[in-house]
């Protein structure tokens, strides 16, 4: 295998970022396969056709399902809101295409169990899947969990974990799909929650078995908007709607090597742009991360004397932390968009390996179950298991 033909479907934030990943992977890394960004995707064929031009696509198309028969096509990477993630994962996997599906992975767990059912179908004949999260291709995250796996924490007690945004702060913020319900899933919870579940699961090497929580909406009728393609639009008239999702969600959780957390998710922090925040404490030192200072990883070493311990300072930029060696000299930063190209070479190496990449759609399955948990302790007040 000398190229890997992507058809990606969507072209909105996250496919502007996938673009991204796949034209600058090859220029930076030794790939065992060179990604060829064949075929875009959309509804409508001009902005689809003026997307394609301006993030690289060698062509535009108007139905998805027209490139499951092509033979330049190897690998199908949905960026579409969640309510279509299911039909096309599972028609791409059976159709002997490998998918890259952006997260969460579904609307619900039944979707996601067809899904993960699918992969494992295509995995018998070599076709690989994965789930999108790509926080945890952060150099910084990364190099948590490389310390926890060392046993640099010793056994983790506790996890703290948030995601804070301020974009639909205003209650005057159009409507977009992302408030509803039957297009999003969830809101906060899936949305951003999914990725503090997914990056608190892959420091600690372990899985969440319980939860307890509440969500809220503070917001429950908004404008109409004029587009709902993106995080925003421009209002179109005085109607409003309503709005279906949760604006923000807080649990308390066990994992099942006995670590206790605890996860919040808005969209209602104002002044926080994109803050997503970690901590892991154990009984031998700590981690904590900040993407708001995503180049930093924070250690403190409780084995060290007291005299001289504390929370130590390490810039994530060495050749010898992950993914690093490919950039840039030491001390020179990475940006967001740099975990989106990691999380392409990893595919594109897994795919090409033959091996299973990840997180796997199984992975993806246990963050929705863990989702679908919170959903039902919010409604029954009560602990649920996952």
């Amino acid at each position: 295998m000398t190229t890997l033909g992507i058809a990606m479907v969507g072209h909105a934030f996250m496919g502007a970022a996938h673009s991204q990943a796949w034209r600058v992977a090859p220029h930076f890394f030794d790939l065992p396969a060179r990604p060829v960004m064949s075929v875009l995707c959309g509804r409508d064929p001009d902005r689809t056709r003026a997307a394609a031009e301006r993030l690289g696509w060698a062509e535009s198309v108007t139905d998805w399902k027209s490139v499951l028969d092509r033979d330049d096509v190897h690998v199908v990477d949905i960026c579409t809101p969640g309510d279509t993630h299911a039909e096309i994962a599972i028609a791409a996997l059976d159709a002997g295409k490998h998918v890259l599906c952006e997260k969460p992975m579904a609307n619900s767990v039944a979707e996601a169990v067809a899904m993960a059912e699918a992969a494992e179908r295509a995995a018998l004949r070599g076709v690989r899947a994965m789930v999108g999260f790509s926080y945890r291709r952060v150099p910084a995250l990364s190099l948590a969990r490389e310390l926890v796996a060392q046993g640099r924490l010793g056994r983790v007690h506790h996890v703290r974990a948030v995601y804070l945004q301020d974009w639909i702060v205003d209650p005057a913020a159009p409507l977009s799909w992302r408030l509803d319900k039957e297009k999003a899933g969830s809101g906060a919870l899936g949305d951003i929650g999914a990725h503090v579940v997914d990056a608190a699961q892959f420091i600690l090497g372990d899985t969440i078995s319980e939860v307890s929580g509440t969500l809220e909406t503070f917001v429950s009728e908004r404008p109409v908007a004029s587009s709902h393609s993106g995080l925003s639009g421009t209002a179109a008239s005085d109607r409003t709607g309503p709005v279906t999702v949760d604006d923000a969600a807080l649990f308390l959780a066990r994992f099942t090597g006995g670590a206790l957390g605890s996860f919040e998710a808005t969209r209602f922090a104002n002044g926080r742009k994109n803050a997503l925040r970690i901590e892991v404490n154990g009984s031998a030192g700590s981690v904590a991360f900040d993407f708001e200072d995503m180049n930093v990883l924070q250690f403190f070493d409780g084995t060290e004397d007291s005299v001289v311990a504390g929370f130590r300072r390490i810039v994530v930029t060495e050749p010898g932390h992950p993914y690093t060696a490919a950039w840039w000299p030491a001390g020179h930063g990475l940006g967001y968009e740099h975990a989106f190209t990691h999380q392409a070479v990893d595919f594109v190496r897994a795919v090409a390996a033959g091996t299973d990449p990840a997180p796997s759609f199984a992975d993806g399955l246990q963050v929705q179950r863990v989702l679908a948990a919170v959903e039902a302790s919010a409604a029954s007040r009560t602990w649920q298991q996952v």
